[in-house]
């Protein structure tokens, strides 16, 4: 059983891309870096309610994948959604299994989002948790330690700045001029990615 989670203080944000921005109109962008190692990386606030977070997803991960850089997944649950915070807090503790599963078990909500309510969550978590053997304690978040996580991204994303759901960056340390900018477009992601690398 999962226990219940109060959602993240209510921010009331569009869950669309369609609010444009400028490029480099992220508040405090030094907050966004490149991981350890990483001269590019493209960063992503999502929601996992958010139908297109969903429909981006596949192209964040193609696009990561094919300039080889990292993509750093954060968690930005809207206050309108009813279950997304409670499926962040979820994924983080298949993260603490691997990373390689949360990222599994994010792709997996983000397949059945159109069939996912608050109140049959459980039961696809429970099918994810049984096809990947991995067997869910009684309560997922005793010490609300991944509930504490899912609220550290939520408030790096207000100290950012982010409006909206998906908003995604593509990070760089070769330009200190612009070591931000945003993809108000996922239509252009790859070929933004591939101007910042050549930078």
């Amino acid at each position: 059983m999962i226990k219940k989670l109060l959602p993240a203080c209510a921010l009331f944000l569009l869950c669309s891309s369609a609010i444009a921005q400028d490029p480099s109109s992220a508040r405090n962008a030094a907050l966004l870096r490149p991981p350890k190692g990483a001269p590019v990386a493209l960063i992503v606030f999502e929601d996992l309610e958010c139908p297109k977070c969903r429909v981006d997803s596949p192209l964040e991960e193609q696009a990561a994948k094919a300039h080889k850089i990292p993509l750093v997944r954060h968690d930005f649950p809207l206050p309108m959604h009813k279950w997304s915070f409670n499926a962040a807090v979820i994924a983080r503790y298949f993260d603490s299994q691997s990373k390689d599963l949360g990222n599994q078990f994010r792709d997996y909500i983000f397949q059945h989002q159109p069939e996912i309510t608050a109140d049959n969550l459980q039961s696809f978590v429970q099918k994810f948790a049984a096809e990947h053997k991995v067997q869910l304690p009684f309560v997922i978040d005793p010490q609300g330690k991944f509930a504490a996580e899912v609220t550290a991204d939520k408030e790096l994303g207000n100290k950012v700045g982010i409006q909206h759901t998906p908003t995604i960056y593509v990070v760089s340390s070769r330009n200190p001029q612009r070591p931000v900018t945003e993809v108000t477009d996922s239509s252009q992601l790859f070929q933004m990615i591939e101007a910042v690398q050549s930078e």
